[in-house]
C-alpha cells in the first residue's frame, strides 16, 4: 500500500524533472489568464459607472484647455465658429428632466373634452353658435391646442406652453410654447409660437385643421417682463409641470426664439456714474484678427474687470477679418450683437457701452472730480492694479505685434489669478434661431452631414485623397452604411456648386444653407432686428454668419457624419498631421 502513491505519481509523471519547465509555464500562464479577466472585469465596472465631469465647473485653466485644444470637429479652428459659454453646459440638465406629456394635459383638461379625438365639444345646455368667433382663452380650446402640438411634433419635448391669444381671424389661434429636441444635444431651451386654425362642427365640436410653420403665431410672442435675469416677472399664464428636482443654482441656459431685448445700457444718473469704478481696454493689434483671437482677447479683458470688481467699458464696434467676408477685405463697422449674445452678458456682468461712455465721462469728470490711471505696459498684472482707487482704469496698446494683443495682459503671473468667464460669453440667439427654425422646417428629424471640399480638394499634395473621398460616387459608397434611405439629409458644405450632390438626392432628401434665405432676406425678422441696431441700415448676412448657422444646424443632426473623421483618411490639417484626437 505504501508503494502504491509512488507508482501512482510515477504513471502520471507530472513531477518528473523534464516536465517541470512544462509545469511552471502551465502556471504562469494560468496566473496571466486570471490576472487579465480581473483587469478586463475592473475596466468594465469603471467604465460602467465613470460619469465625465462638466466642463463649466472645471477651473479656468482647465475651462481654458478645453476650450482652445484640437478637437474632433471638421471646421479648421481659425475660420470656423468659435467655441462660447453654451457649448460646454452638459445635455443632461435636470431642467431638462421636467416636460409635458399628453397624459399631463389630459389630468389638467375639463371633463367636457373630447380626448383621443382632440376635438371639444360643447356643455349640455348651452347654446350652439356655429357662425360665432372661436374663443382662444377659453380652457377647452387651450387643451385642445396643446394636445394637438405635442401629437403633431413628436420629436421634442414640451416643458411650457402659453396661453393662446386670438389670431389672424375669427377661427384662429395663436400659441407659444417652449421646448427642447428629444435628441437634442445643445443645453438650450427653445421657444416656438404657431398659429392653429379651428373648425367648429354643426353640434360646435372644435377641431384642429391645421397648425402653421414656425413662428407662424406672431401675436403669441409675448414680450418679457421688465428688467433682467432674475428679476423677470414670471408670466403666470401658462401651462407648465412642476419640476420633480429643482437646482439649487441652475445654470443659466439660452432661451432661443425669445424676444432680444439687447439695447445699450445707460446710466442711471451723474451721481451713479460718479460712484462707478471702469475698465476700458484702448487699440491695440485685436482687431481685424479671427473671431478666435478677438474673443480670446475679449474674454481676457472681462476676466480683469471682474477680477477688479470693475463695470467693463467695450466697444461694441468690431472689425470682421476678410477670412469671412465675401469682399476679401477687412469689414469695419459691424456690431458685437450681430455674434454674441449682449443681452446675457448684461445680465452676467456689468458693461457699458464705450461711446456712451466717454459722453458721459466728458459730461461730469471734471465736475465731479474723476480721476484716470493709465496703464501702457501689458506686463502690468491685474494684481498690480488691484489697490487702485482711480474712477477709471485705462490700458492702451500699441502697434506692435504681438505684445499689444489683449490677451497678453492674462499670460504669465496673471494666468493664475484671473478667470475667462466663458459662462458669461453665448453665440447670437437672433442666428441660433435662424438655426433652429431650419430644424423645425424639418421637423428636428434629420442627419447632418459636413463636407469639406474646396481648396483643400484641389490640393493633392496635402491632401492626396480629399477629392476622390468627397465625390459624389464615394460619398453614395460611405453613407449607406452610416445613414438610412430617403432619410432628411442638412449638408454643411463649402462646395460652391450644390448641383456637384445631385447624384445623392436619389437616395436622400437633401438640405443646403442657401434653400433657406428667406430667413435672412429684408422680410426677415433677423433683417428687421439687426437694421435697428444698425440705425435703421441693412445688415449683410455675412461670411461668420453663414457659418454660425450652418455649424449649429449640422450639430443638430441626429446623425452628424463629419469630413476627416468619417469621409476620408486624409488629415485635416494635411499630410502628416494626424493625432489621436483628429
Amino acid at each position: 500500500m505504501l508503494g502504491r502513491p509512488s507508482f501512482s505519481l510515477s504513471r502520471n509523471g507530472s513531477f518528473r524533472a523534464e516536465n517541470l519547465g512544462q509545469n511552471a509555464l502551465a502556471l504562469i500562464g494560468n496566473l496571466c489568464f486570471t490576472m487579465f479577466v480581473v483587469g478586463v472585469l475592473v475596466f468594465t465596472i469603471i467604465a460602467a459607472t465613470y460619469q465625465p465631469e462638466d466642463p463649466l465647473f472645471h477651473p479656468s485653466s482647465k475651462m481654458t484647455n478645453f476650450l482652445t485644444s484640437n478637437s474632433n470637429a471638421t471646421f479648421k479652428s481659425d475660420t470656423g465658429v468659435v467655441k462660447t459659454g453654451e457649448d460646454f453646459v452638459a445635455s443632461n440638465q435636470t431642467a431638462f428632466a421636467t416636460f409635458i406629456n399628453i397624459t399631463d394635459v389630459d389630468a389638467a383638461a375639463l371633463p367636457t373634452e373630447g380626448g383621443e379625438g382632440a376635438e371639444t365639444t360643447l356643455e349640455e345646455g348651452a347654446v350652439c353658435n356655429t357662425e360665432g368667433p372661436i374663443n382662444c382663452r377659453d380652457p377647452d380650446v387651450f387643451h385642445l391646442l396643446m394636445r394637438s402640438a405635442i401629437e403633431k411634433f413628436k420629436d421634442i419635448h414640451f416643458y411650457r406652453f402659453g396661453k393662446p391669444v386670438q389670431g389672424d381671424n375669427d377661427s384662429s389661434c395663436h400659441m407659444a410654447w417652449r421646448f427642447r429636441p428629444k435628441e437634442g444635444k445643445a443645453a438650450a431651451f427653445y421657444k416656438d409660437y404657431r398659429s392653429f386654425t379651428l373648425e367648429k362642427s354643426d353640434n360646435c365640436t372644435l377641431s384642429v385643421s391645421g397648425i402653421g410653420e414656425y413662428h407662424s403665431g406672431g401675436k403669441a410672442r409675448k414680450r418679457k417682463g421688465k428688467g433682467r435675469g432674475k428679476n423677470r416677472e414670471k408670466d403666470k399664464e401658462v401651462f407648465e409641470k412642476v419640476p420633480t428636482k429643482v437646482d439649487d443654482n441652475p445654470i443659466a441656459l439660452p432661451d432661443v426664439g425669445e424676444t432680444v431685448e439687447d439695447a445699450l445700457p445707460i446710466v442711471e444718473s451723474e451721481g451713479s456714474f460718479g460712484r462707478g469704478k471702469y475698465l476700458i481696454y484702448s487699440d491695440g493689434g485685436d482687431r481685424c484678427k479671427s473671431m478666435h483671437q478677438y474673443l480670446w482677447s475679449f474674454t481676457c479683458m472681462l476676466g480683469e474687470a471682474q477680477y477688479l470688481n470693475r463695470t467693463l467699458v467695450m466697444d461694441l464696434s468690431v472689425c470682421l477679418s476678410k477670412m469671412y467676408t465675401s469682399s476679401g477685405q477687412d469689414e469695419e463697422g459691424k456690431d458685437f450683437r450681430y455674434y454674441f449674445d449682449f443681452e446675457h452678458l448684461m445680465d452676467s456682468a456689468s458693461v457699458l457701452d464705450q461711446k456712451q461712455f466717454w459722453s458721459d465721462w466728458n459730461k461730469w469728470q471734471k465736475k465731479n472730480g474723476l480721476n484716470l490711471h493709465l496703464v501702457e505696459d501689458f506686463r502690468v498684472t491685474p494684481m498690480n492694479l488691484a489697490k487702485v482707487d482711480d474712477t477709471l482704469i485705462v490700458r492702451k496698446f500699441g502697434d506692435v505685434e504681438p505684445d499689444n494683443y489683449w490677451y497678453r495682459v492674462c499670460e504669465g503671473e496673471a494666468e493664475s489669478a484671473v478667470e475667462r468667464p466663458w459662462n458669461m460669453v453665448w453665440k447670437s440667439r437672433r442666428l441660433l434661431d435662424i438655426a433652429s427654425a431650419i430644424a423645425s422646417r424639418m421637423s428636428w428629424d434629420f442627419d447632418s452631414v459636413h463636407i469639406e471640399r474646396g481648396e483643400k480638394a484641389s490640393n493633392k499634395e496635402l491632401w492626396p485623397n480629399l477629392d476622390k473621398d468627397t465625390s459624389p460616387e464615394a460619398l453614395l459608397s460611405t453613407l449607406k452604411y452610416k445613414i438610412e434611405d430617403g432619410r432628411n439629409v442638412y449638408v454643411a458644405t463649402n462646395e460652391p456648386e450644390i448641383s456637384f450632390f445631385d447624384p445623392l438626392k436619389d437616395k436622400y432628401s437633401l438640405h443646403f444653407l442657401d434653400e433657406y434665405k428667406d430667413l435672412w432676406d429684408s422680410n426677415s425678422d433677423w433683417y428687421s432686428e439687426t437694421t435697428k441696431l444698425n440705425n435703421g441700415v441693412g445688415v449683410d448676412f455675412d461670411g461668420y454668419m453663414r457659418i454660425s448657422v450652418d455649424t449649429e444646424v449640422f450639430l443638430r443632426g441626429k446623425k452628424q457624419i463629419e469630413t476627416f473623421n468619417d469621409l476620408t483618411k486624409d488629415c485635416k490639417d494635411g499630410v502628416n498631421t494626424c493625432t489621436s484626437t483628429s
